[in-house]
């Protein structure tokens, strides 16, 4: 049976590119829908940054025909201005828009967004009422259990806000306080799940890292898909590897050497053409690292790729790479 946001028809059982600040462009989105996922969503953007025109966060707008079906997440801590921010991601043509009361990070958290919100519910409430009555798309949510362990209250959200109108909630398994430390904890979204008055579809994230646990966590904790952030960061192929092992019970091959250099520098190339020369190498350094992780005596090369602003001497040490250690077998050596 396909899981469904409104109109949105996702598959039998979605997995879903978490929408991390600095990660989620459109150049990782693409080797990541290239690798399976079924449904994604933009880095989150301020209210505040769309109302005033500013230029990053209208930047982050850009999606692709490609992409779909793909969300436009956005955040803020004032109602009046997030109704504004989804008539103003309304218009840029995504399949839906996704409310950011997840984010734990102190400078979000400090005016009055993200996380923040799980302290009052009422006015959590009231924002993504206004968000669901501007827009014409259908309106998800991403949030955590409760802002610490005193206030799990993320199963009376999940009641309140589809009496709203969200059309599905997406729940990672720690409270604010907890940060990104510690296990995620999916008991709590089981419940909701279970919990016959929801209708929509609930999907689960926080942990996810490998096939084995996709497929363990898809059957004990009953949630509709699965959200999978940190763990495809160098690594795409986390969805199609676990697709994999969901319709066989086997592991895929990771990929070869070859696969990373060509996956790496797609990433590059795609970097390169939405964001110009400049910002597009400087950008791509963080992702040299997380593409061959584990790699013995890498080091030398990523410093070098860090430091290159040439796109050619770029492209060579990326080759050099790949002849460096044409016969390492990637598939074990960088699991």
């Amino acid at each position: 049976m396909s899981v469904k946001i409104g109109n949105i028809d996702l598959g039998e059982f979605p997995l879903l590119l978490a929408p991390m600040e600095d990660v989620s462009d459109p150049p990782f989105r693409y080797v990541c829908k290239k690798n399976g996922a079924d449904m994604m969503y933009t880095e989150f953007i301020s209210s505040e940054g769309l109302i005033r025109d500013a230029a990053k966060s209208l930047q982050k707008l850009d999606i692709f025909e490609y992409e779909r079906p793909i969300g436009i997440q956005i955040f803020g801590g004032d109602i009046e201005h997030m109704r504004e921010a989804s008539e103003i991601a309304s218009a840029a043509g995504p399949d839906l828009v996704d409310i950011n009361y997840g984010c734990p990070v102190k400078n979000v958290v400090c005016k009055g967004a993200g996380s923040s919100l799980l302290q009052d519910i009422d006015k959590m409430v009231k924002m993504t009422d206004a968000v669901v009555k501007a827009s014409h798309l259908p309106v998800t949510v991403k949030t955590r259990l409760g802002w610490d362990d005193n206030t799990k209250n993320v199963y009376e959200v999940a009641e309140r806000l589809q009496d709203v109108g969200i059309q599905a909630l997406t729940i990672h398994g720690r409270t604010r306080a907890q940060l990104y430390k510690g296990e995620a904890d999916w008991s709590l979204i089981r419940e909701i799940k279970r919990n016959p008055r929801i209708k929509i579809p609930i999907f689960g994230n926080g942990d996810v890292d490998s096939p084995e646990k996709a497929a363990n966590w898809r059957m004990e904790y009953e949630v509709d898909g699965i959200m999978i952030g940190r763990a495809a960061i160098g690594y795409p192929w986390i969805f199609r590897e676990v697709k994999h092992f969901f319709k066989t019970g086997k592991h895929l091959a990771g990929p070869t050497m070859e696969e990373r250099i060509e996956v790496c520098r797609t990433h590059l190339d795609k970097s390169l053409e939405w964001k110009g020369p400049k910002t597009g190498i400087f950008e791509m350094r963080r992702h040299y690292a997380n593409y061959f992780k584990g790699l013995p005596d890498f080091k030398p090369y990523r410093m070098r790729l860090v430091a290159e602003s040439d796109i050619s001497n770029i492209y060579s040490i990326l080759e050099e790479v790949a002849e460096k250690f044409a016969n390492y077998d990637a598939t074990s050596v960088l699991a």
